[in-house]
């Protein structure tokens, strides 16, 4: 009988990391003994080809001699990627040795990697609360990352305290990600004022509006909330609002196959399936004792099943936000992190069933975002070196702004003139970094920009705040 596609696929990976093992490479005996497969020779065989096809094996030696080991990862070339994504050389995503491999395979071009549909092992094999995703190492730096003043109090009460900033912050980067062009300030005044950003589209307001709905629900019902059909459904809905091409389809479940964009995976297309799988995720993620584990869980298999039409990987984003507000945990904004390595963490999801990656994207995302609101712990972690380096160049613009009293508007287009005058690679990151100074200041902290009182009281008014 011939082996399923998905089948051979689950062979291949066994393969694969059996080689692991074997640094030095092993042969095909070695291999077959190594991964306890029931292949005949010639089998085993073609699954080691397919693999080196794919670039995932290479080979030494003659016939008989000959060793198979996995490839290596350069980690020149991949060391420019993460900077050529961050947008800036100080930002780079450490990685595992297994997300280097991991970023290696899903960078070849689509035409060389291989096909793969859903599978229901990745999901169903899942066990909760004795398999996990993250390590106990991985849980107590989160943990420690996470600590606020508010842990004891109920559900909710840190993320409300914050929330003028959480909704900015997390809206524009969740909108970021999907390639939303609003720029932070834009983001701030269409959230705070209603004003629609000019030379952008009607959709990215719209996109950047439902986040704002949505982290409100999330915040607003910490304590009526969770990993139910109700929760996922209705975060949906508020994230597809006048998104979608059929407005029925907010808050519904898939009824037909869709295609993942710059991917060879196809995700399940049968209804009855979608929903099965829908509910044992759910079933499974509300089982997870971790808030983190839980959070990291519906980040990967939500996005990997396609529930909804689309707005999948945005409602994994909130909704990963859901044990940490519950528990008072500092929120997952997504903070600095880059729109490529998400996407190739999530294409590792998809095309291997492999975490490693997008969990070196996950955590790395999740102490930034810490760090941002751990405004009375400034002794945690390094300074950012991006903000060292253009320290100068960042506080005297700032002083002009605020010193001048310009407005938002004003101030957006001087901001974007002088990061035109840095590299290239750090325009964005400077445009950012200013943005957030901005919106970050109050009555207790001005001081540092030398500006004087009554100079401040003008900008605020400037800037409508109180």
């Amino acid at each position: 009988m011939r082996a399923s596609r998905e089948a051979i696929d689950q062979e291949m990976e066994v393969i694969r990391k059996a080689l692991e093992k074997f640094k030095d490479g092993a042969s095909i005996e070695t291999i077959k003994k190594a991964t306890g497969l029931d292949l005949e020779p010639r089998t085993l065989l073609r699954r080691l080809e397919k693999l080196v096809h794919q670039g995932v094996v290479t080979t030494s030696g003659r016939t008989r001699a000959m060793l198979y080991r996995l490839a290596k990862v350069p980690a020149q070339p991949t060391e420019e990627k993460d900077k050529a994504a961050n947008g800036a050389e100080a930002n780079i995503i450490p990685l595992s040795e297994e997300g280097r491999e991991i970023l290696a395979a899903v960078s070849r071009p689509t035409a060389v990697r291989h096909p793969v549909g859903y599978n229901i092992d990745f999901l169903h094999g899942y066990r909760p609360n004795v398999d996990s995703y993250l390590s106990p190492e991985d849980k107590r730096k989160l943990a420690e990352l996470g600590k606020t003043a508010k842990l004891n109090q109920p559900a909710g009460t840190y993320a409300k305290e914050i929330l003028q900033r959480l909704l900015i912050d997390l809206s524009w980067n969740s909108s970021r990600l999907e390639g939303n062009t609003y720029s932070l300030l834009d983001t701030q005044q269409l959230i705070s004022q209603g004003k629609v950003a000019d030379n952008k589209t009607a959709m990215e307001a719209q996109m950047i509006l439902n986040h704002k709905d949505a982290i409100e629900f999330i915040v607003q019902s910490a304590e009526e909330i969770g990993f139910n059909r109700y929760t996922i459904t209705n975060l949906h809905a508020l994230l597809s609002n006048n998104l979608l091409a059929d407005p029925g389809a907010s808050g519904r479940l898939r009824t037909f196959g869709v295609g993942i964009g710059s991917s060879v995976y196809t995700p399940l297309g049968m209804p009855q399936q979608i929903e099965e799988m829908f509910e044992i995720m759910l079933d499974k993620a509300r089982e997870i004792a971790d808030p983190f584990e839980q959070a990291f869980f519906i980040m990967v298999q939500l996005p990997y099943l396609q529930p909804f039409d689309d707005v999948n990987k945005r409602v994994s984003r909130l909704a990963a936000n859901i044990p940490l507000n519950r528990l008072n945990l500092a929120p997952l904004a997504f903070v600095d992190v880059p729109e490529d390595m998400y996407v190739k963490g999530m294409l590792g999801v998809y095309e291997l069933n492999r975490i490693e990656l997008f969990k070196d994207v996950f955590i790395w995302g999740y102490e930034r975002s810490a760090l941002r609101y751990a405004a009375l712990r400034q002794s945690l972690g390094e300074p950012d070196p991006f903000r060292l380096k253009y320290r100068d160049e960042i506080r005297a613009l700032i002083t002009e702004i605020v010193s001048s009293a310009m407005t938002p508007d004003e101030a957006a287009i001087i901001i974007n003139a002088k990061s035109l005058k840095l590299p290239m690679a750090a325009q964005r990151k400077f445009v950012e970094t200013v943005d957030t100074e901005l919106l970050s200041l109050h009555d207790g902290n001005f001081a540092r920009y030398y500006i004087r009182p009554a100079e401040f009281k003008r900008w605020k008014e400037a800037w409508g705040r109180k």
